[in-house]
């Protein structure tokens, strides 16, 4: 088995500009560093236990081949801070038949974004021996 020993999902937008201020300023991602210079510069944010790194430019239209998972503590709250930062809102917060709270988000390129909240008794939270 190959050892990892790191991770990060790699974004290649059609605006960078654009993109970094969705991640950056809308969803409010803490930068973990930053390399290059000029608007195509690369961003790496920290997501969760993860990385997202936005970097280069796409050829327009960009078909956006993934789909993004954000765990949030309160998904009726963040709702209301991302949409009073101006976040389109594809699906407000619903609890599906899995027991998950889920809103559906996208960024500028269309990158459909899953914000989600595990219920207290959902159980995903049980961990075995712990």
């Amino acid at each position: 088995m190959v050892h990892v020993l790191s991770s990060r999902v790699l974004i290649r937008p059609g605006d960078p500009e654009r993109s970094r201020a969705f991640y950056g300023e809308a969803l409010g991602l803490a930068v973990y560093r930053e390399f290059g210079t000029g608007p195509e510069r690369g961003t790496v944010y920290f997501l969760g236990g993860g990385f997202l790194e936005v970097a280069g430019r796409a050829e327009p239209p960009v078909k956006p081949g993934l789909q993004l998972w954000l765990q949030v503590a309160d998904v009726h709250a963040a709702h209301e801070e991302l949409s009073a930062r101006g976040v389109t809102v594809l699906r407000e917060p619903l609890t599906e038949p899995w027991g998950l709270v889920e809103m559906w988000i996208a960024d500028p390129d269309g990158t459909r974004i899953c914000v989600v909240e595990v219920p207290q008794e959902h159980p995903i939270r049980y961990r075995p021996g712990i």
